[in-house]
């Protein structure tokens, strides 16, 4: 597949997002209830981080029995997990920062790689190659939406998934940017309500989510 392709995916998977989860999970048995609940709010595309041992047996186990979601992996740092992740069936990948072996890595992929930037240079790395989407992490430290408006200038085809510290309250003003495509955020998964198992709530803040954009 090759890079323009790959951007179309891309920009087709993140335009049926419009918010993105970014997942760990840190019990095998939630695998299935919380990609269950997040799809019932209408968060319908995953990214199962590799933060925790069950990443890549959630990325399998939601391939094989949750087809219709789609799955992608995220905190990809290096060849190897890169390799993994794409063994276990990632429609899409996500990185936090960029380095030139994964970018160069991402060439060759037949799904599209997502590289995490917080600066004009990592930017500039990968539209070299050809890269011209990317994650803007952490998003808020970054410079959040000023940031966004200031890059929109020199990138004037670049767009940005913003992550971390997206919320509800901050959430429209990036969906608002043209230069934004979708967000990543974790707010609906509230670690009490994972650790109680309140698979209500994760899909009402979800819902929540949703209707804001």
């Amino acid at each position: 597949m090759n890079m323009a392709a790959k951007i179309e995916l891309i920009d087709d998977i993140c335009r049926k997002a419009r918010i993105l989860p970014v997942i760990t999970i840190a019990r095998e048995e939630d695998i299935l209830p919380m990609a269950d609940a997040l799809a019932a709010g209408g968060l319908c595309t995953l990214e199962i981080t590799l933060r925790s041992v069950h990443g890549l047996t959630a990325i399998r186990q939601l391939r094989r029995e949750r087809p219709e979601l789609c799955v992608g992996a995220g905190t990809i740092l290096d060849k190897a997990m890169l390799a993994e992740a794409i063994d276990a069936g990632a429609q899409f990948i996500v990185t936090p920062g960029c380095t030139a072996e994964l970018l160069e890595a991402g060439c060759d992929l037949d799904v599209p790689l997502l590289p995490g930037t917080s600066c004009a240079s990592d930017i500039m790395l990968g539209y070299a190659l050809g890269y011209r989407r990317f994650k803007l992490f952490p998003a808020e430290v970054a410079g959040g939406v000023a940031a966004l408006k200031a890059f929109a200038g020199p990138f004037g085809n670049v767009r940005f998934c913003p992550t971390g510290g997206v919320s509800p309250d901050n959430l429209k003003s990036y969906l608002a940017l043209p230069n934004v495509m979708c967000v990543g955020g974790t707010w609906m998964l509230d670690s009490a309500w994972i650790k109680s198992g309140d698979w209500a709530a994760v899909e009402q803040a979800s819902r929540e989510a949703m209707a804001l954009t």
